[in-house]
């Protein structure tokens, strides 16, 4: 069995289905995981500092740990704060400059699980914002690449569709933190400046094999009960490894299930199959 990685899914044991999902993974083939802690207020109040962010990484630890135990291989997680909820707070009536310090308290407290944690989470609305809600979400992106430095990990990027982000990777650089370990989550297969995470549809897996890069795979799997199978479902990163060998791919899964994530994450998927 050959390692078969999905970099970016959420699990909700609480509210979604949970371990479930991951068995569903499993038995599709699939043997590693990157565990997305969900938005903060899907889990609870709308946070007023940064420890109330705990329960919702403790949340998505022990979901991982779980997880690590059913899997041919393994999970991680990967935690931080989901830009979006910049807005959730400035219509809760904080100032975007009070709404960006409770975000960085957050990465920061995220930051301190990078024992166990691969990458940060952080980035910048995707949707129309006023300028001092933009800039405020800059400084707390940049704040996470900062961190990323200083924890000596990768960070993952939610941000605006685009095929061209250099500027992130920029300051990244900037701060001592090499493009490569900056990962845009739901890419696509062309991407400037940091590694794509590329969210598995057919066209654009085969956009990024046939560019030769860097890329690993995602599925997005929100697990909301509200919205099954949104994204895509947990099975869809296996099944797209079978149908990119179809293709005859074969390198590009090697690149994106065990070259990638050892040159973005420091990870042996071979290594640590069972």
């Amino acid at each position: 069995m050959e390692p078969i990685l999905d970099n970016h899914l959420h699990l909700d044991p609480e509210h979604g289905r949970g371990i479930e999902a991951t068995k569903d993974f499993s038995r599709a083939g699939g043997t590693h995981l990157l565990v997305v802690n969900k938005p903060s207020w899907h889990l609870g109040e709308l946070p007023e500092s940064g420890a109330d962010f705990q329960h919702v990484f403790e949340t998505t630890l022990g979901v991982v740990e779980e997880s690590t135990t059913i899997l041919d291989g393994r999970a991680w997680p990967v935690l931080g704060v989901h830009p979006g909820l910049i807005s959730q707070l400035v219509e809760a009536g904080y100032t975007p400059a009070d709404a960006g310090e409770i975000m960085r308290a957050g990465l920061e407290l995220a930051a301190d699980h990078t024992d166990e944690a691969l990458a940060l989470k952080s980035g910048r609305p995707h949707y129309e914002v006023s300028e001092e809600v933009w800039d405020a979400s800059n400084e707390v992106l940049k704040h996470a690449l900062s961190l990323g430095v200083e924890h000596d990990c990768a960070v993952q990027l939610h941000t605006e569709g685009s095929e061209d982000l250099t500027e992130i990777t920029e300051w990244a650089e900037e701060r001592g933190l090499p493009a490569h370990r900056v990962v845009k989550h739901y890419a696509g297969g062309r991407l400037a400046g940091p590694t794509p995470s590329v969210i598995s549809r057919k066209d654009e897996l085969r956009r990024a094999a046939e560019e030769g890069e860097p890329f690993l795979m995602e599925t997005d799997f929100i697990d909301d009960p509200d919205r099954p199978g949104a994204v895509l479902g947990p099975k869809t990163v296996p099944r797209r490894v079978e149908w990119l060998r179809e293709e005859g791919y074969d390198g590009a899964i090697s690149t994106a299930h065990v070259e990638t994530p050892e040159q973005v994450y420091g990870i042996d998927t071979v290594g640590t199959m069972k």
